[in-house]
């Protein structure tokens, strides 16, 4: 007999965006499959639970970042994680996701057992072993280490007689009231949390190898507001999402056609909302084209506003080494600090760092290719999901969700009780899949499974290709194999 407590038709590792985005689409469209959220955590969230530090918010807009299928009622376009985990958590409940959560629970391996066409879950619960079933696996894991960001070494910080926190691990008794607080790094977590520092600290100094793009957008968008006003709530809705997404994807098109138009378009504004004389072409004039790196959103120029205010300051130097009392740096200056704040990114992971294996033998993520960027090369009944590097994680994340869906649907429409996608003898030429010179993706180009140079195997960051895609899907192209044993997975525990 099957134990009903540990076996599921679908197993979803995740409860952030992409584990309950999954689940809804998932039982919207199968409502028959049981499922269960295997959560390591004790809350829901995912990333938006993990990061705590001052200021912490989306750096692409709710309305995207949110699901289509369950409106945000904030007046925010922006909003800050508090209010993204608390809209998560409420949507859980509201559709009753959150009695399928398993928390506490972490995945430590799955293997898949082809006499039986079933998944084998090892988890530990509270630090206790528990195994879990199932017929298909869904990792909503994100694509970075949770337990491990990066920090590189920086010589001397050990003599530092302050405290050195970084973002990912923020650490709620963290007193910076009156402190002099230096942040090495001027990426989105960088930029969000300083101008939410220099309201406490005596002084925030954000220190830069090199400058990089800020877009500034209003925390409330006239546009956004003026759409709700007019039309009823969910109509008002999805033309907010229609409106913020082609948004974002001309800005992106225009910045890859007119690099220069838009260089000149951002410089212009960091200058109309900085000191005069200030210079800009030191700290905010970077040398690469935009969208070479993702762009950084400040909140109605508050970065800039810190700055001018002389609550904030930026330094672009590199690091000679740390001492007792601050920083040395390259030039010879130096920055006295009483807090030193490592803002200096993740570390890219496949599939949550769960060990992965085929009847026994190893599977390594990086070694696959992925097909339609959610299933892996020869992994029967898995996915991954993972978002775009240009617009909101959500809409990559929701037609996976979808599309994974339609998949189980069609399954078990024609009686199958595997599938998985083979890429066959023709040889594929790989390329990056992420195609942004970021540092956390330079560092770890081969960490994450690869991107092909054709269709279906070419990882894209284009949402309106993928829509398009999507919608003229056919489940059984022939780079899918399909099959069915005699016993399926309803296998005594």
């Amino acid at each position: 007999m099957v134990d009903s407590a540990t076996y599921f038709d679908v197993l979803i590792v995740g409860a952030g965006i992409s584990g309950i985005g999954a689940a809804y689409r998932i039982h919207e469209k199968n409502p028959h499959l049981s499922y269960a959220i295997l959560e390591r955590r004790a809350q829901i969230g995912g990333t938006w639970d993990l990061f705590r530090y001052p200021g912490i918010r989306s750096d692409s807009d709710i309305f995207t970042l949110g699901f289509s299928w369950e409106p945000w009622t904030r007046p925010e376009n922006i909003a800050d994680g508090p209010d993204i985990r608390a809209y998560l958590t409420e949507t859980a409940r509201k559709h009753g996701i959150d009695q399928h959560i398993r928390f506490n629970t972490r995945v430590l391996s799955a293997d898949w057992d082809s006499a039986t066409d079933t998944w084998t879950v090892q988890t530990e619960v509270d630090g206790k072993p528990q195994t879990y079933r199932g017929r298909f696996l869904f990792f909503g894991t994100g694509y970075y280490n949770y337990d491990e960001p990066y920090t590189p070494e920086f010589p001397g910080i050990e003599n530092f007689t302050g405290e050195v926190v970084h973002p990912q691990h923020w650490p709620e008794s963290l007193d910076y009231a009156g402190k002099r607080v230096v942040v090495i790094g001027s990426g989105a977590t960088a930029v969000s949390m300083i101008p939410s520092l220099a309201e406490k600290a005596a002084h925030v100094t954000m220190l830069q190898r090199s400058p990089t793009y800020m877009l500034s957008s209003p925390r409330i968008h006239p546009v956004v507001q003026a759409i709700r006003k007019v039309f009823p709530s969910r109509v008002a809705y999805h033309l907010v999402r229609a409106f913020n997404t082609t948004f974002y994807v001309l800005l992106y098109a225009l910045s890859r056609k007119a690099p220069r138009l838009v260089r000149r378009f951002i410089r212009a504004a960091a200058k109309r909302n900085l000191p005069q004389d200030y210079p800009v072409d030191v700290h905010f004039n970077p040398r690469y084209d935009p969208w070479d790196q993702r762009m950084c959103l400040i909140l109605d120029n508050d970065l800039y506003n810190a700055i001018g205010e002389s609550r904030a300051e930026v330094v672009t130097d590199h690091i000679d080494h740390v001492d007792e009392t601050g920083i040395v740096l390259r030039s010879g200056n130096r920055i006295d600090a009483d807090v030193i704040i490592t803002a200096t990114g993740l570390q890219l992971q496949a599939l949550g760092g769960i060990a992965l294996s085929i009847d026994g033998a190893e599977v390594k993520p990086q070694d696959r290719f992925v097909y339609k960027e959610h299933l892996l090369e020869d992994v029967p009944n898995a996915a991954w999901c993972v978002g775009y590097i240009n617009a909101s994680w959500t809409l990559r994340a929701d037609l996976t969700a979808r599309a994974v869906a339609k998949l189980l649907a069609y399954m078990d429409a024609h009686g199958y009780t595997h599938a998985y996608p083979h890429l066959g003898d023709e040889p594929m030429a790989e390329k990056p899949a992420w195609n942004i010179n970021a540092g956390y993706v330079q560092r770890a180009l081969h960490a994450l499974p690869k991107s092909g140079t054709r269709r279906p195997w070419n990882v894209r960051h284009n949402y309106v290709l993928d829509a398009i895609d999507h919608r003229l899907d056919r489940i059984d192209e022939e780079q899918m194999v399909f099959g069915r044993v005699t016993a399926p997975s309803k296998q005594s525990a």
